[in-house]
């Protein structure tokens, strides 16, 4: 698409945030003077009774579309970015889409997976949820044993279009912020939009989810008081998927779970518990666990649904979640300090006593107040301010981590509001740290570390052999210096004229856009 037509997308959606009031959640005080004006014009344009922060933030990004949708939700894990403030209102922000036709949904049924629907369930009721990428629908199989209840999503009609414009467009306003703005480049804007763009991709290929359903499973099978519902795999396609109906109490209804006896405390304590071993033992963990998506059984198993959003840490990052969390739990700032340039987070310029300085700052007043007012969750956000401050570059898959902490802290406090979210903490951090940085765990890295040096010293002679060619080509090549072809040159010049003139356009144009909408 051209730039052109990306304005005036971006120019619209700038519209409906003014018309719903969002603007008024920025401070024009804190932006440039080209910016700043732009805020204080598109204000003019509120309507009234706008509400508050999260009820306008919902209601503009429904009104431009289930990308928008997702795009907040996504944003919510980044307050870097949009801020605590903003951040924390989007995390409000359910995924809820009127449904669309019981025929539409059938007819996708039957083309994903290539049976006539009667073939397929015995009956198929109307949508029982509906969200920006798909809608569930509880279907009947009859077996050798009977008939059981499965939960049939479906995606929507058209969806990957939808999705894969607005996406273009969000990468084309990334560009520009990194192009034109220092933040922007540190806040690795396209890389982000990346991160939402492969998070959208595994979303809407339903077999993606199954699998995620499946490795979930397998990584869980063994784990006290926790599972996720079995996959039909035979009944599972790209845009279609099919899961055992989980006949539970949803968390968030606690009405009926107090009526059915079940154990706020103990609940809340699963729900910390089991999130930390997907962390840290498995490196992958559910990354959307909001009451919605958590059932209890009848026996008193925490159900976990809805695998569209999944994390994944490598060893270094369970490594270095692990040691954080201990050194705040004991008190060791130095070796807080010293994890982060162990894992190359924070540059090497930096003094390792003043990162623990300004740790210890955030640490001690926690560790001065009783153990239920700590929030494990406010300590990884103040963790991630402070790293700004010693250019640690963003990592998404920690920030994704602090977004599910977030999550699950809100929902075991919610159970339980006087919960100690460290002494539960505390032995899964202790379980990982002895199993990985002990003597026994020590053995086996050394192993995984020479059986990579084999692998290398085996493949040695090849890679010489090809470094050796290479240079000897760019040594024919260089004789008389690195020249660049006139057409080269040319075309550097022209695309460095084009930038510039495309950036200067681009605010003129979106000035312009919003003057017209302000005074027509």
């Amino acid at each position: 698409m051209s730039g052109l037509f990306h304005l005036l997308r971006l120019a619209r959606a700038g519209f409906v945030f003014a018309r719903e009031g969002v603007l008024g959640l920025i401070d024009p005080v804190l932006l440039p003077p080209g910016p700043r004006f732009l805020v204080r014009i598109g204000r003019l344009v509120e309507r009234r009774n706008a509400g508050v922060g999260s009820v306008r933030l919902a209601r503009a990004l429904a009104r431009l579309g289930p990308s928008y949708v997702k795009l907040g939700q996504f944003l919510a894990t980044r307050p870097d970015i949009v801020g605590a403030a903003i951040a924390t209102d989007l995390e409000s922000l359910q995924d809820r889409m009127p449904p669309f036709s019981q025929r539409q949904a059938e007819a996708a049924v039957v083309e994903g997976l290539g049976k006539p629907i009667h073939e397929l369930f015995s009956s198929f009721g109307p949508p029982v949820a509906a969200a920006s990428i798909a809608q569930v629908h509880r279907a009947e199989i009859k077996g050798e044993n009977g008939s059981r209840s499965v939960a049939v999503k479906v995606l929507r009609p058209h969806i990957e279009y939808l999705f894969q414009s607005d996406l273009d467009t969000f990468f084309f306003a990334a560009r520009l912020g990194e192009r034109y703005s220092a933040e922007g480049r540190r806040l690795r804007l396209v890389s982000t939009v990346e991160t939402l763009a492969r998070t959208v991709a595994i979303e809407m290929d339903l077999r993606l989810e199954a699998a995620a359903f499946s490795e979930l499973a397998q990584n869980t099978k063994d784990d006290p008081d926790f599972r996720v519902p079995d996959v039909d795999w035979a009944r599972t396609g790209k845009r279609v998927l099919t899961i055992e109906w989980v006949d539970g109490i949803s968390l968030s209804d606690r009405a009926k779970l107090s009526a059915a006896g079940f154990d706020f405390k103990h609940l809340a304590r699963v729900v910390i518990q089991s999130f930390l071993r997907q962390a840290l033992r498995d490196g992958f963990f559910h990354a959307d666990m909001h009451p919605g998506n958590l059932f209890v059984d009848p026996a008193g198993n925490l159900v976990a649904v809805d695998c569209g959003i999944m994390g994944r840490l490598g060893l270094k990052e369970r490594r270095f979640l692990a040691e954080i969390l201990h050194g705040f739990i004991v008190g060791d700032w130095r070796r807080t300090a010293e994890v982060h340039f162990e894992a190359g987070y924070v540059p090497s310029h930096h003094s390792v006593d003043d990162f623990a300085q300004a740790i210890r700052a955030i640490g001690e007043p926690i560790r001065e107040r009783p153990a239920s007012e700590i929030s494990m969750a406010k300590l990884l956000t103040l963790l991630f301010e402070v790293t700004a401050i010693f250019d640690m570059k963003t990592r998404p898959e920690l920030l994704l981590l602090q977004k599910t902490m977030v999550v699950v802290e809100g929902v075991a406090r919610s159970l339980d509001p006087h919960f100690d979210m460290w002494a539960t903490a505390d032995p899964v951090v202790r379980e990982w740290i002895e199993r990985n940085l002990g003597p026994v765990g020590r053995i086996e890295n050394a192993a995984q570390e020479l059986g990579s040096l084999g692998r290398l010293i085996g493949t040695a002679p090849s890679l010489l052999s090809r470094a050796a060619e290479t240079f000897q080509r760019l040594d024919e090549q260089t004789k008389d210096g690195l020249v660049l072809s006139p057409e080269t040159v040319a075309a550097i010049g022209e695309s460095k004229r084009r930038g510039r003139a495309w950036g200067t356009a681009a605010l003129w144009l979106i000035a312009l856009l919003i003057a017209i909408w302000v005074f027509r």
